[in-house]
């Protein structure tokens, strides 16, 4: 596990409280939670958000492994304009056909290039990886953001226009099941 947290880099912004009856901050996650290729069901986590900034018109959601072996960390999951209205999302919120997501959110493709949530897949020799769940709480109701742009693009933007953020820290690391050669 590396030494640093992604989010310490940027612009400070208020900060609020995000929680899961699925996965506890700083634990490793369930075997629900990691990809198909190591024993998982790529399904997302619930997550409940509260003490946002009172100006939060919409908010974003991403999923980053900011441990896996590359320069860049690896993006499992974001989803933007996300009403202000909507304090949380259920169990599997992230599968494609769940209909869990409110109709105007928009999930960009992720690392694997699937417009889902992509479960931990930590590689073996790797150590613990942290999954940062992060909900934005955003200044507009829509972020104009193609939905075929990546979740780098949404960060981008985030910074211009996030309020406050949240961040729920799961764990995960190789385990029994056999990995393939994806990263994250």
């Amino acid at each position: 596990m590396l030494n640093y947290n992604p989010y310490d880099l940027l612009d400070p912004v208020a900060e609020f409280a995000v929680t899961s009856t699925d996965i506890s901050d700083g634990t490793l996650m369930g075997s629900i939670h990691y990809d198909t290729d190591n024993g998982g069901t790529d399904t997302s986590p619930q997550l409940s958000w509260s003490g946002f900034p009172a100006e939060t018109k919409s908010f974003a959601v991403t999923c980053f492994d900011p441990d896996a072996p590359t320069a860049s960390g690896f993006w499992h999951w974001a989803v933007l304009n996300i009403p202000a209205g909507i304090t949380d999302l259920a169990t599997g919120a992230g599968s494609p056909d769940s209909a869990l997501l409110p109709p105007q959110a928009v999930t960009l493709p992720n690392e694997v290039r699937l417009t889902s949530y992509t479960g931990a897949a930590p590689p073996e020799g790797t150590g613990v990886h942290r999954y940062l769940f992060v909900v934005h709480a955003v200044d507009v109701e829509r972020l104009d953001i193609p939905n075929t742009m990546t979740p780098a693009v949404l960060g981008f933007n985030l910074h211009f226009h996030t309020l406050g953020r949240a961040i729920l820290t799961g764990l995960g690391e190789y385990g029994t099941h056999e990995a393939d050669d994806r990263i994250g």
